[in-house]
């Protein structure tokens, strides 16, 4: 029978659950925007987008020479900057509703085995992309600047643009969120068969090779950022083979038919 044979009750029947995974997906990221959205709404009444701005210039403003501040070159940069410093902040304090959304809108699909690998995955993932931001923030930021400030002369009186380092924020962040996610991609790769561990292994040398080389692209051209870049890649690297031998054991498929259904 052809598909135009085919019964219209049919039809309908076969497109009815994909119409309903659309309408729950939809429901869950309205769930997760309304997250972000409390957030950003708590966060511009306190502290406020002038206060957090100045809280993530802070380890710039420390290493500026006596006297000099940051500058606007746009018109409505000092509106619109602090604005979307706050958009950010409040994405990252929601992150873990927004993850949560996402597992609770993919957990049905899963057998049980998988889901005991998701949601450790997922959490594990989100804390290392902290771990990344804060890493940069606390540590990188104020030696880098520092490094840079170093090699001025005095003629040279620094006056960064807002939106520029605001620019150069966003970058640094993504960069050392996903470079501490490597553990996460490492347990991964193993865990769905891609590689072995014995092949990681004798891939060693290659990361790290890489992990300079990446790192002297994404950072700026400084050998600070790029060391504290590249050494936490290759140690997290190492870490993440160890973890994939422990996780990959955690998670074997069970030999027993019990759980070859759907949860």
């Amino acid at each position: 029978m052809s598909d135009n044979d085919k019964p219209r009750d049919e039809l309908e029947g076969s497109e009815a659950p994909f119409v309903s995974h659309l309408v729950e997906l939809r429901d869950r990221m309205i769930r997760a925007l309304i997250a972000v959205g409390i957030v950003f709404a708590g966060l511009m009444l306190w502290p406020g987008p002038g206060p957090l701005y100045d809280l993530l210039a802070a380890p710039l403003v420390a290493n500026l020479p006596a006297g000099a501040t940051l500058i606007a070159t746009n018109v409505i940069s000092p509106f619109m900057v602090p604005l979307k410093i706050t958009m950010l902040a409040a994405f990252m304090i929601a992150l873990p509703v927004v993850l949560y959304q996402v597992w609770a809108f993919v957990a049905p699909g899963l057998y049980s085995h998988e889901k005991r690998m998701v949601l450790p995955l997922v959490v594990s993932s989100t804390l290392l992309f902290f771990m990344g931001v804060a890493f940069s923030y606390f540590f990188v930021f104020g030696q880098v600047f520092k490094f840079i400030q170093g090699f001025a002369p005095t003629s040279i009186t620094a006056a960064p643009d807002i939106e520029a380092y605001l620019s150069f924020v966003m970058t640094m962040f993504i960069a050392f969120g996903a470079a501490f996610e490597v553990p996460v991609a490492v347990v991964v790769l193993v865990r769905l068969g891609v590689v072995s561990v014995e092949k990681l292994k004798q891939w060693r040398g290659y990361f790290i090779v890489g992990a300079f080389v990446l790192s002297a692209i994404i950072t700026p051209p400084d050998v600070v950022s790029q060391l504290a870049l590249a050494i936490p890649m290759c140690l997290l690297y190492e870490f993440g083979i160890w973890m994939s031998q422990l996780f990959v054991k955690r998670t074997q498929v069970p030999d027993s038919k019990a759980d070859t259904t759907v949860s």
